[in-house]
């Protein structure tokens, strides 16, 4: 028994050691990059959020709304930890249930990944790109530019479309599609969103604790508490990567309400400041000690109070309206920044298609997909990284087995 994976990322990778471990079970690992898991070193800023506790209950997207289950039920975060910890790999679990590397390095995960692959019955195919994917009788014949491979059993593993310039590829799309799979539409998510705001580039880099939520035509659509980050284009972090799936989807007016201060309420900021007023302060300073130094300031300017004048000048109405400023600051959104810049693609191969308990197609016997490819996305917080774990075991356990 030959098993092809096509893709050496995270789903594939735990596809290829689920499947070698029956010995009668060949795998094959094809990567088209020289090196495996490139993406999944760059995930997390370079921590690699790997898992959370909590993806055992939701989290999870796609027009079909369950097909994520099965697979998370049989390799939930618990077992998935143990099985990194039977790799030799350490990992700390925040409070909030995300799960990260002890070491607080990706590479730490990647590494343990690649010695794991080192077995007699895994062969690793670097720079191998399959273009092409036909079926004769039961042999799967995969091409690429210069060599061709056979396999009793394919899983298309290639991740998907998001963060191009780390490997994201339309590639396991096309090669799904040859067999008469259809794809949703696809969009990225987990990503900054750009506003129409001229004031943004002067808060480049700056980070703040906020209550984020985004409202189109009025009407609330999605919410979140975190950190949010100032961009060049706009706001990025992880709030906003939180609420950003969905956004500016449709046409309409789509607006993002920031309240910088969750904790406090708008009249004890107020009388907060107003005391302020006595000091020898100017109002660049009103907001020192409550909020980043350059997101006050501009926050007092966004207000209309304008130049450095004493504190005790301005009147109650003017910090009234910088209170405002901090507890409901809204800028219009235009759109997500782009799939270079996403971290996951929303949409994928209609799962429909697939058998949930399988990975297995439903019109091509033999043929499997998992991970990103397919139809499922998850929230932020290492939810895609734990669907990429119990659906690339999923597939490789299924796949290994001799009957379809």
């Amino acid at each position: 028994m030959i098993v092809a994976i096509v893709g050496a990322g995270a789903a594939g990778m735990a596809a290829a050691i689920a499947a070698s471990e029956d010995p009668k079970v060949q795998v094959l690992l094809l990567e088209r990059q020289s090196r495996v898991g490139r993406k999944l070193q760059a995930t997390g800023n370079g921590r690699c959020n790997l898992s959370n506790q909590n993806a055992i209950d939701s989290g999870y997207h796609g027009d079909q709304k369950d097909f994520w289950k099965y697979a998370i039920e049989q390799f939930p975060p618990e077992k998935t930890l143990a099985w990194f910890r039977r790799l030799g790999l350490f990992t700390v679990t925040e409070q909030s249930g995300r799960v990260y590397p002890y070491s607080d390095q990706a590479n730490s995960v990647v590494d343990v990944l690649r010695f794991a692959l080192e077995r007699a019955n895994i062969q690793l195919v670097t720079d191998f790109e399959v273009s092409k994917i036909r079926k004769e009788q039961d042999t799967f014949i995969l091409s690429s530019r210069d060599r061709t491979l056979n396999a009793d059993r394919v899983i298309v593993a290639c991740g998907g479309l998001a963060g191009t310039k780390l490997g994201g590829t339309m590639s396991g799309y096309k090669l799904l599609r040859s067999f008469g799979h259809k794809c949703t539409k696809l969009r990225p998510a987990l990503v900054q969103l750009k506003t129409s705001w001229n004031g943004v580039s002067a808060l480049k880099g700056v980070r703040a604790n906020c209550h984020a939520a985004i409202y189109h035509d009025g009407q609330l659509h999605s919410e979140s508490n975190g950190e949010i980050q100032f961009t060049d284009f706009g706001l990025s972090g992880p709030v906003m990567f939180e609420i950003s799936r969905d956004a500016c989807a449709v046409p309409g007016t789509w607006e993002c309400r920031l309240d910088f201060l969750p904790d406090m309420d708008a009249d004890a900021l107020q009388e907060e400041l107003i005391q302020r007023k006595h000091s020898a302060r100017t109002t660049d300073d009103l907001l020192t000690g409550v909020l980043h130094n350059r997101l006050g300031r501009v926050l007092t300017q966004a207000a209309g109070v304008r130049g450095r004048f004493p504190l005790h000048e301005m009147m109650d109405s003017q910090i009234h309206d910088v209170c405002m400023m901090v507890k409901d600051f809204r800028v219009e959104l235009k759109e997500p920044l782009g799939m270079d810049a996403a971290q996951v693609t929303a949409g994928g191969m209609v799962t429909e298609e697939f058998d949930c308990m399988t990975m297995q197609s439903r019109l091509v016997p033999g043929l499997y997909a998992c991970g990103e490819v397919l139809d499922v996305d998850g929230d932020c917080g290492g939810y895609n990284l734990q669907w990429a774990w119990s659906s690339g075991r999923l597939a490789g356990v299924c796949a290994g087995k001799e009957e379809t």
